[in-house]
């Protein structure tokens, strides 16, 4: 269950090569370019490059997480824009191909994944939800594939058999639980209750928030694990209630607007409990057609350093329709990120990119865009790409070592404030 070590990869690296087996590659619905990879398990195949770099996205178009599809989307149309106009990869503009990955009430995230390998992608984007990533990666990785995900924070990930062809952007859970649990505990909450949908990605992220209250002084006086599939969350919020918590901890994602109305309705209201959330539910779309100031002065936590204005003004230019930026720049940094390790690996095969990731990640000259990056290593110079989500410095896990979490409050609109109220930077490994 445990990722390969950077040596290991190299050796698998040169025995895939060696091999020259036939490439499993595939892509999804629009066109860009893209190029070859190398690197991973000795179990995984090697993926010969066709010397095209294509690109698949596994993202939300429907479901419950949707509306983190548009900014992720985004981010990497941005990207492969940029990258293009430089002049492609390996000499030839990069492909790409657009999937929904839908949520794990569907079988769509499956059906988009064998979509895009029939379209010979050599790195599929995505998915944004934990559990759906966790539903497709044998498929893909077992292609010889990279599955590169801007937005998966379940800390199985950083453990899971992946042949070595597994990498994010976002970092896992344990940091973002360790600041949300600060964060609770030193606003005054010394009783916390916690709702959590029940699977790897809520379960995961609300085992951490406890242990950080319990280590602050706190105490979770009350915990549900819930389906978030259920109709009515009633009884769950009378558990909650019953405890009579100071703050609450709300860890799910779009039918958090279900678990908020319930709360409401028994008494609980943001006014009188403090309210927390994640990054799978801290939305400007979800909740704005409630009672104004429902959710006035509610945090939440999203991982990712701030989104420059300058940034963000780019972003806009691709899809002016944007309402928020989450996970823009960890999608614009996995699609720059692939392309620049295909650079440094003269292929555009998934096993051969996946071999030279974590070297344009760190250790090298800083660079942070593509142009700026390619042309050192055309130069013959090693690289470290200094992301717009963070310097993306990525550890044997395929996880990034460092990373910033940035913590959100709501209006009395229902949104919240797209400029944080401030940024916590650590190391993954505490």
């Amino acid at each position: 269950m445990i990722r390969i070590a950077p040596v290991g990869r190299a050796l698998a690296v040169v025995a895939a090569t060696s091999l020259a087996l036939t490439a499993c590659g595939g892509g999804g619905d629009t066109a860009t370019q893209s190029s070859p990879s190398a690197a991973p398990a000795s179990s995984a195949p090697a993926a010969k490059g066709d010397g095209t770099l294509t690109l698949g996205t596994l993202l939300p178009q429907t479901g419950s997480l949707a509306f983190l599809g548009p900014p992720e989307f985004a981010g990497v149309n941005l990207a492969l824009k940029e990258i293009n106009e430089a002049g492609g990869v390996l000499g030839k503009p990069v492909v790409k191909y657009d999937t929904d990955s839908g949520d794990t009430t569907t079988n769509i995230a499956s059906q988009s994944v064998d979509k895009l390998l029939a379209q010979k992608a050599d790195a599929i984007i995505g998915a944004a939800s934990s559990s759906v990533s966790e539903s497709v990666i044998d498929k893909i990785t077992g292609a010889g594939v990279i599955h590169f995900s801007p937005a998966n924070t379940s800390d199985k990930f950083t453990t899971i058999e992946d042949k070595g062809l597994y990498f994010r952007t976002s970092p896992p859970d344990k940091l973002q639980g360790r600041v949300l649990g600060d964060l609770v505990v030193s606003d005054g909450n010394d009783t916390v209750g916690i709702m959590a949908m029940s699977d790897s990605y809520g379960s995961g992220l609300a085992d951490q928030v406890a242990k950080t209250v319990t280590d602050g002084g706190g105490e979770v006086v009350a915990r549900v694990d819930y389906d978030p599939k259920a109709a009515d969350f009633s009884a769950d919020i009378a558990k909650i209630k019953a405890a009579n918590p100071k703050g609450i901890v709300l860890i799910g994602f779009e039918e958090t607007a279900k678990v908020v109305q319930e709360l409401v309705k028994q008494g609980l209201p943001a006014s009188k409990h403090k309210w927390y959330m994640v990054d799978g539910n801290t939305s400007n779309t979800n909740y704005v057609d409630m009672t104004k100031g429902t959710l006035d002065g509610v945090k939440g936590t999203i991982p990712g350093a701030a989104a420059p204005e300058e940034f963000q003004k780019k972003l806009l230019a691709v899809d002016p329709a944007l309402e928020d930026f989450s996970y823009a720049p960890e999608s614009y940094d996995a699609a720059n990120l692939i392309a620049l390790a295909a650079e440094a690996a003269k292929s555009d095969a998934g096993t051969d990119i996946a071999g030279k990731l974590m070297e344009v990640s760190k250790g090298g000259e800083k660079c942070n865009d593509f142009k700026a990056c390619v042309d050192l290593l055309k130069a013959g110079k090693d690289i470290d790409y200094e992301g717009v989500s963070g310097p993306v410095e990525f550890n044997e896990a395929g996880d990034p070592a460092v990373a910033t979490i940035g913590i959100y409050q709501y209006g009395s609109d229902n949104k919240y404030a797209t400029k944080a109220l401030e940024y916590r930077t650590g190391n993954i490994d505490g």
